[in-house]
């Protein structure tokens, strides 16, 4: 993908200390439409979009609301628990709206492996195309969130 101004830009809001503490590039020196190309083809070759995997994580998030705040049972074998902290974060691309500070953390107990996600993640991946840079805090491996949310090409 070409990196264009509208990219540097959102690579520089990306930068930490900006939106927040540790920044969504982590040690990831590619520019931003690399990571975001790179993304995408795996995506791809796992026969999904980005459409279908924010689905799946907002789906989760929104069963796992009803245990306010305490881990509750999704099935077939998920434990999922979200909690908000106060505060709200802006999309770095620029995009209108602020997205609520919540993690969701989902326990695939079948597996034994979990995965943390915030509102802004969704937003992200389904918008965007953009699950971090590596390293960063909530770098998100597409080929990790479809192996522990189990999402699969037929669901799309």
């Amino acid at each position: 993908m070409k990196q264009t101004a509208q990219l540097d830009h959102a690579q520089d809001n990306m930068r930490p200390g900006l939106i927040t503490r540790g920044g969504f590039l982590g040690a990831d020196a590619r520019k931003l439409g690399d990571i975001l190309l790179e993304d995408h083809a795996r995506v791809r070759r796992l026969g999904l979009t980005h459409d279908a995997i924010a689905a799946r994580m907002r789906a989760l998030r929104e069963a796992g609301e009803r245990g306010l705040g305490e881990p509750c049972s999704v099935p077939p074998h998920f434990e999922v628990q979200v909690d908000s902290v106060r505060g709200k974060l802006p999309c770095p691309f620029g995009h209108k709206g602020v997205y609520q500070k919540t993690n969701t953390t989902v326990l695939n107990t079948l597996q034994g492996r979990r995965i943390v996600f915030t509102d802004l993640n969704i937003h992200m991946i389904e918008a965007h195309g953009f699950y971090e840079g590596e390293g960063s805090d909530f770098r998100l491996s597409p080929d990790e969130l479809v192996a522990v949310l189990e999402i699969s090409p037929e669901e799309t």
